[in-house]
């Protein structure tokens, strides 16, 4: 384990600093040291479970299940929404469509049009003709006259009714009353409100010189007098109150804050951050070290007993189980041969199956099988 050989910052810090530094170490230490074990435990333990375990759960469960649902809701929703309205489309309203328009179009082509034109050619044509003659005879002959005797009537009628009274009444009774009240509006506006106006006028003028101007001079006045004499002596007293305080108070109460802040940032934090950074880094190096220990440990403890055991006992017992086998089927295979030709006098005929290459084997029915090569003596 590699020890922080860098120099000690700041080679004057005092006894305080010495005082300070030793119970922090010791804390850190008893208390960082843990804190950084258990840290690099539960990070090793969430990579194996993530890589053994939440891994191959999403992989291999939870990705085809999500699959299957997205299918499945998919299939609904076509089934629910889609289908329906694309089947009611395609296999009722369209035909319905196609068929009115063609039933339609039938209809226009051998009923409606032949109606038409034998309507418009031997009926409506003759009878328009006849009604155009009757009605120009009609107008030229009786209603021409008939609207000109009407329309003088009406002219006389109107003029009678709607504009003779009115121009009489304007003319004979409005005219003349509108003069009188104008007559007379003018002579109320000589003689009597021209001189009410008048001394209106010289009431305000005189209420203006003689009141309303002396007591805004006097309003003027008093508030010269008291922002002269009152507010700017208040003011200045005020500003000079507050220079005095920030420069013989606040300032050397700041100064004293800063200075004291400093003090404690340079005396006290700074140790215990450096401090507490070279516990982070011996905690981290001792844990490193305590990981490469657990790990060969293990290697010792449970990797090679198990490499061993899987070398010397299960490879060879392995090897022993697939000649057992290998010799039962052969024997097998013999006697099936013996029992079929003794029931029909034919050679049997051997599967291609059963010469199929199993591990190590070689091309060959009659070839001595190959020696197997086991993962742990390959990886040595």
């Amino acid at each position: 384990m590699e020890t922080d050989k860098r120099p000690p910052a700041g080679g004057g810090d005092g006894c305080l600093v010495g005082v300070i530094r030793v119970p922090v170490k010791i804390v850190a230490v008893l208390v960082v040291l843990p804190v950084r074990v258990v840290w690099e435990l539960l990070v090793a333990g969430g990579r194996a479970a993530h890589r053994h375990v939440l891994g191959p759960l999403y992989v291999h469960v939870l990705e085809p299940l999500l699959r299957g649902l997205g299918w499945l809701l998919t299939v609904l929703f076509k089934l629910v929404f889609v289908w329906p309205w694309v089947g009611l489309w395609r296999y009722v309203l369209t035909p319905v469509g196609q068929g009115l328009a063609w039933l339609c179009r039938g209809a226009y082509d051998h009923l409606l049009a032949p109606a038409g034109r034998f309507l418009g050619a031997y009926v409506l044509r003759p009878l328009g003709e006849a009604l155009a003659w009757l009605g120009r005879g009609g107008m030229r002959y009786l209603l021409a006259p008939l609207a000109k005797g009407v329309g003088w009537i009406g002219w006389a009628l109107g003029m009678a009714l709607f504009v003779w009274p009115w121009v009489g009444l304007w003319r004979y009774v409005l005219a003349p009353v509108g003069r009188g009240i104008a007559w007379l509006a003018a002579v109320v506006h000589r003689y009597v409100l021209r001189p009410v106006g008048l001394g209106l006028a010289w009431l305000v003028v005189a209420v203006y010189r003689y009141v309303l101007r002396p007591v805004g001079l006097g309003f003027v006045w008093l508030v010269v007098a008291v922002y002269r004499y009152v507010l700017r002596p208040v003011g200045q007293g005020f500003v000079w109150l507050v220079v005095a305080g920030y420069r013989y108070l606040l300032r050397p109460v700041g100064v004293g804050l800063g200075w004291l802040a400093v003090a404690l940032y340079r005396y006290v934090l700074a140790p215990v951050g450096r401090v507490l950074v070279w516990a982070w880094h011996v905690a981290g190096l001792i844990t490193a070290a305590l990981w490469r220990g657990l790990k060969w440990v293990g290697r010792v403890l449970i990797g090679w007993p198990a490499s061993w055991v899987y070398r010397h006992v299960l490879t060879p017992a392995g090897h022993a189980v697939r000649e057992v086998w290998r010799t039962g089927r052969a024997a097998v295979r013999e006697a099936r041969a013996s029992v079929r030709r003794a029931l029909f006098g034919t050679p049997p005929v051997e599967p291609a199956r059963s010469r199929a290459r199993t591990l190590g084997s070689t091309t060959a029915a009659d070839a001595a099988p190959a020696d197997e090569i086991s993962l742990p003596r390959r990886q040595g």
